[in-house]
């Protein structure tokens, strides 16, 4: 007989797939906030993997929101929200985006 331990499907899922690098450098953030209304802002990322990044950006964007990175290289990456929280040490608004480029920060 096999037991689910969701306890532990749960923290597996919550694994990331790749691993993730701490960053400090300035992007540009284009998307609509909760409120419907668009906003282009300077944010900054924290973490990033091949994938997808941790971002401090001053705005509240619902989680499944299309958002455009603009890295200091000038290439616009379009990202999907993921995640949307407030960090309990420091209290900065930070989003998770999943890039949707299959070659993530790589993209041309």
């Amino acid at each position: 007989m096999e037991t689910n331990n969701s306890s532990e499907a749960d923290f597996r899922s919550q694994r990331p797939r790749s691993p993730r690098v701490p960053v400090e450098f300035a992007l540009e953030v284009t998307g609509t906030t909760m409120a419907g209304k668009p906003f282009h802002l300077n944010a900054q990322a924290i973490k990033i993997s091949r994938g997808g990044a941790t971002i401090v950006l001053d705005v509240e964007v619902p989680v499944g929101a299309k958002v455009c990175l603009i890295p200091p290289s000038g290439n616009k990456l379009d990202a999907e929200v993921n995640g949307s929280w407030i960090d309990e040490i420091d209290g900065r608004r930070l989003i998770g985006v999943k890039l949707l480029h299959e070659y993530g920060w790589f993209a041309e």
